[in-house]
């Protein structure tokens, strides 16, 4: 089978397409999955990069891709609730168990895929997985906004910012949004009641008493959201660990998370897709042998909500 492997760390050139590469098998708990579709994540960068590499360190040559969508050929011992000719979404990583998601075969924990909503494309599903669960996690079970509370979403046409923000409206709340002022219409769209460009203004001088904060840039952005919020207040960042110190001073609650994808919340994720609540959002697909152009093209940093590879039929 082909595969999108690396063998050393780098930047994407160090990505080729290795073909002939063994066909995996399901061991105990596992299914094996024809990838028809899998999608790019900034996670995906920092791996390749060898950011993580003293937390989990790679054995190369090693398939890269954590996202996927297919259908399940092979169920391994062990594994109920999954047979032969399902359509499954989740994760295939190596990081999460599996054998790398930019493959044409992937076998995965069943722990960590679910059944994909048929209202989606396989190139649709592909690309919600991690995005999806860590804004639901940082939405609906640890921030959890209600009803005419107040909430900023930093990175909103980013892959988690764009299904947040849905997600925050639901709930009721008001929702401010930073993005780059090309994605400004798009933000609005998702239905963003304030949108700030974060090129060309602070958003620490329009928005004040704000709730809470939902952070997906990390860096001076999540330091300087601290002072938009009220006495009492929450903050959430996806890209920077809690920070005591602000938090004691401004006198607000800074959390921590780490996105843990399984059934159980791939089947909320579905749930709020068929309701209409969120919907996924691919700015460009690319075929697999463009492995290292759709990298780049992520890494460009102008992406509005995920790009994706096709790997099998759709």
């Amino acid at each position: 089978m082909r595969a999108a492997q690396i063998t050393q760390h780098g930047d994407a050139g160090v990505v080729r397409i290795a073909m002939g590469v063994p066909r995996p098998a399901p061991g105990e708990g596992q299914v094996l999955v024809e990838v028809r579709a899998a999608s790019l994540n900034p996670v995906d960068s920092g791996i390749r990069l060898g950011y993580m590499h003293k937390m989990a360190p790679l054995q190369f040559p090693a398939t890269l891709g954590i996202d996927m969508s297919g259908v399940v050929v092979e169920v391994g011992p062990g594994v109920a609730g999954f047979q032969k000719g399902d359509r499954v979404w989740g994760l295939g990583s190596i990081l999460a168990g599996g054998t790398g998601a930019f493959a044409e075969f992937a076998a995965v924990p069943a722990a960590v895929i679910g059944k994909a909503p048929n209202a989606l494309s396989f190139i649709e599903a592909a690309s919600l997985p991690l995005a999806g669960v860590s804004a639901l996690q940082g939405i609906y079970e640890l921030l959890k906004p209600g009803p005419g509370q107040k909430i900023l979403i930093t990175g909103g046409s980013g892959g988690i910012g764009s299904l947040a923000i849905p997600m925050a409206k639901a709930l009721g709340a008001h929702v401010a949004a930073t993005c780059r002022g090309d994605s400004a219409v798009f933000v609005t769209k998702l239905g963003a009641d304030v949108v700030i460009d974060s090129q060309q203004e602070s958003f620490g001088t329009r928005l004040k008493d704000y709730d809470l904060v939902f952070d997906t840039v990390g860096g001076e952005t999540y330091k300087a959201a601290f002072a938009v919020l009220r006495k009492g207040g929450s903050i959430l960042s996806m890209a920077a660990q809690p920070d005591a110190n602000l938090a004691q001073t401004h006198g607000v609650t800074a959390h921590g998370i780490m996105t843990a994808v399984n059934t159980v919340r791939l089947n909320r994720l579905s749930e709020l897709v068929l309701s209409g609540a969120i919907k996924p959002h691919v700015q460009r697909t690319f075929p697999l042998a463009e492995i290292q152009e759709a990298f780049r093209a992520r890494e460009a940093g102008k992406v509005l909500g995920k790009i994706v590879l096709q790997i099998g039929k759709e």
